[in-house]
């Protein structure tokens, strides 16, 4: 959800896809699927998830020559653009020859990954919903997928979130997290956004609803009487004029979209950033 709205295990696929492998056997993404990866080294990687990008280019630059448009970071990227996650141009992909594609569940469309892989690319998915699994689907994917060591990042973004509660709203807040409007459509259960947030002293109030974004008429948003409206800059991009507006008398804070949702490098600055900006509009006890 970083963009559009509408070493360990697998993340996804732990014991069933460990049981039973051998030591020879094609790595396995978060979802527990088999990558083959040729038995040679990656040295060509396409990335289609933005904050996957950024974690490939702070640890091996030369390897990626493929990136989403909606690869804003770092800044000076100069892979080759092969359209948006929900649209990859899939010749375009396949002419780069890469050794590795790398997407995810959530952000990418599983027709155009399976057209990848038709094409007879290896294709590593992530599923990440918790920091934890951000962590090590990270590790796996950049040491197992692309042959990497582990990146001094991944240990500095740890050790940053090793004690958030010291950076914690307090006493917590209730809050309503939209991340679209026309419709509004808001952070829902099971995010990894959510989870970030709720490390923060913040609390989601439509983690009952059946979808993880759930469309929600502002009306019922406002019934529902937040503490707290959090309102990041993506997907939608909620500024001061366009956005708090819709919430009269409620604490409001803007907060950055790349920090709150991206899994990569944004890590390790994410929660002084998500902090400052969550009191910047709310009084504290």
């Amino acid at each position: 959800m970083e963009q559009q709205a509408a070493g360990g295990m697998p993340v996804g696929g732990d014991a069933r896809a460990a049981a039973g492998r051998r030591p020879d056997d094609p790595p396995v993404d978060d979802l527990g699927s088999a990558v083959p990866l040729g038995g040679g080294p990656v040295r060509r990687v396409v990335s289609l998830v933005p904050s996957l990008t950024e974690a490939v280019a702070a640890t091996a630059p030369h390897l990626l020559v493929g990136a989403t448009d909606w690869c804003t970071h770092p800044a000076g990227l100069t892979a080759t653009r092969i359209g948006g996650t929900k649209n990859p141009d899939v010749r375009r992909i396949a002419a780069l020859a890469p050794d590795l594609v790398l997407a995810n569940d959530e952000e990418n469309r599983r027709p155009d990954l399976d057209a990848l892989r038709a094409a007879g690319l290896p294709v590593w998915v992530t599923d990440i919903r918790t920091l934890e699994q951000a962590f090590t689907s990270l590790h796996r994917l950049l040491t197992a997928g692309c042959g990497l060591p582990r990146p001094a990042w991944l240990d500095a973004a740890e050790a940053a979130w090793a004690d958030p509660g010291a950076r914690a709203l307090r006493p917590r807040r209730s809050a309503v997290v939209p991340i679209w409007r026309r419709p509004w459509m808001v952070l829902g259960r099971d995010t990894f956004a959510g989870d970030l947030l709720g490390r923060l002293g913040v609390d989601l109030l439509h983690t009952d609803r059946p979808d993880r974004y759930p469309a929600v008429p502002l009306p019922e948003l406002l019934a529902c009487e937040p503490d707290l409206v959090v309102l990041p800059d993506e997907p939608y991009r909620f500024t001061a004029v366009d956005g708090p507006e819709a919430f009269p008398g409620i604490p409001t804070a803007l907060v950055s979209g790349r920090h709150l949702t991206w899994y990569g490098p944004s890590l390790t600055e994410a929660p002084a950033v998500l902090a400052a900006q969550l009191r910047a509009d709310v009084p504290q006890a």
